[in-house]
C-alpha cells in the first residue's frame, strides 16, 4: 500500500514537471545590437534637447539658497548648543555631556555594545557630507570607468542636483565646512548681543540673547524643511542612484562603473555597485540622533533605551536652541511616551 501511495505521488510530481517543461518557452534573438547602437545613442542624445526643464531651475536655486542658509544656522547654532560626537563611530548626541549608552561599534563596524567616548564636533558630524562625481555633460552616453575615476571632481550631490536641473552655484558653495561664514555669523551675532547688553541690564540683556537664538533656531529648522522638499521635488523629475550595499551616490540617468563598492574582495561583483533609485534621506541624510524628553533622566542611561526617542541631528539642535518642532517628527521623538523604570 505505501508502495502504491509513492509510486502515485512520484506519477504526480512528474506530470508537474512535464507540464512545466511544456508551458516554458525559449526566444531567441537574431538582433544584431552593433546595428541598434548607433541609434539607440542617437536617440539618447535627443533628449538632452528637453533638458533642464525650465520650470524645475527656480527649484533647484533655491536648494542652493537653502543649503548655504542651512550651514549658516548650524554653524553659528553649535556656537551655542552644546553637542558631542563620538571619536570613533558616526554617532552624535545634543547635550552637555554624552550619554551612557553602550551603541558604539567603532571605525570599521567591527565592535558591538561599547561606550562611546565624546568629544566636540565638527560641522560634517551633524551635516553629513554626500558626495558625488560632478558630470559636465549628465547625458554623455559612456558610464564613468574605474580607469576614469580620477578624471571627473567630486562635488556635494546637492549640488550636483541641483547642476544639472539647470542651476548655477558659486565656487564657495563647494566649502562644506563653512568655517569662514560660521565665524562671521557669530561674530555679527555676539555684536548684536554685547551692543544690547551694555544699552540695557542683565535680565533684559539675557532675554534678547534667547529671542535671538530662538529666531536663529526658527530660521535653521525652516531652511533645512526647504531643503529636504526641494530635493525631493528635484528626485521626481531628474535620476539619482544610491549603491544597495554602500552610501556611493551618482546623479545621472545611470550609475557609473567605478569599483568602489567597499565590499569584500571575494564578492562575485568585485566591488562594483549594484544601483537603485535614490531617496531624499540618501542625498540630504537626517543624521537620526538620541532625543532626551523632560521626563527622561538628566543622563540617558543604557536601560532605557527602549523608551527613548529619536530626531534628525539639526531638528534637535533647533529644538534645544528654542525652536518650533513640526508635528511629524513627535512620533519619533515619543514626546508623550513612557518614561524609563530607574
Amino acid at each position: 500500500m505505501a508502495l502504491r501511495h509513492g509510486m502515485k505521488q512520484w506519477y504526480l510530481f512528474e506530470s508537474f514537471l512535464n507540464l512545466s517543461f511544456m508551458q516554458e518557452r525559449y526566444y531567441t534573438s537574431k538582433i544584431d545590437w552593433k546595428e541598434l547602437r548607433p541609434m539607440i545613442l542617437k536617440r539618447a542624445r535627443s533628449r538632452t534637447k528637453d533638458y533642464p526643464i525650465r520650470r524645475m531651475v527656480p527649484v533647484a536655486e533655491e536648494v542652493i539658497r537653502a543649503r548655504e542658509a542651512l550651514i549658516k544656522g548650524v554653524s553659528a547654532l553649535l556656537q551655542v548648543v552644546p553637542v558631542k560626537s563620538c571619536e570613533f563611530c558616526p554617532e552624535v548626541y545634543v547635550g552637555e555631556t554624552g550619554h551612557f549608552m553602550k551603541t558604539c561599534r567603532g571605525f570599521k563596524q567591527l565592535a558591538k555594545d561599547q561606550p562611546h567616548k565624546w568629544i566636540d564636533p565638527q560641522l560634517k558630524d551633524i551635516l553629513v557630507p554626500v558626495e558625488t562625481y560632478h558630470l559636465t555633460d549628465p547625458f554623455q552616453p559612456e558610464a564613468i570607468s574605474h580607469n576614469q575615476r580620477f578624471d571627473f571632481t567630486r562635488i556635494p550631490a546637492v549640488l550636483e542636483l541641483c547642476y544639472q536641473a539647470g542651476a548655477d552655484f558659486p565656487q564657495n558653495a563647494l566649502d562644506m565646512q563653512g568655517s569662514r561664514v560660521a565665524n562671521q555669523e557669530m561674530h555679527s551675532f555676539y555684536q548684536r548681543y554685547l551692543r544690547h547688553q551694555a544699552s540695557t541690564d542683565l535680565p533684559e540683556g539675557i532675554e534678547n540673547q534667547k529671542q535671538i537664538i530662538s529666531s536663529l533656531a526658527n530660521m535653521t529648522l525652516e531652511v533645512w524643511e526647504r531643503l529636504r522638499f526641494g530635493v525631493q521635488k528635484l528626485l521626481l523629475v531628474y535620476n539619482a542612484k544610491v549603491c544597495q550595499h554602500c552610501s556611493e551616490i551618482h546623479v545621472g540617468p545611470t550609475g557609473h562603473k567605478v569599483r568602489t563598492c567597499g565590499m569584500y574582495k571575494y564578492e562575485a561583483w568585485r566591488g562594483a555597485h549594484m544601483w537603485k533609485r535614490a531617496e531624499v534621506d540618501d542625498i540630504v541624510p537626517q543624521n537620526i540622533v538620541w532625543h532626551r524628553r523632560p521626563q527622561d533622566p538628566v543622563v540617558l542611561e543604557d536601560s532605557g533605551r527602549d523608551y527613548y526617542g529619536h530626531a534628525p541631528a539639526v531638528v534637535e539642535i533647533c529644538a534645544q536652541a528654542g525652536a518650533r518642532v513640526p508635528e511629524k517628527y513627535f512620533c519619533m521623538m515619543k514626546m508623550h511616551g513612557l518614561a524609563p523604570k530607574l
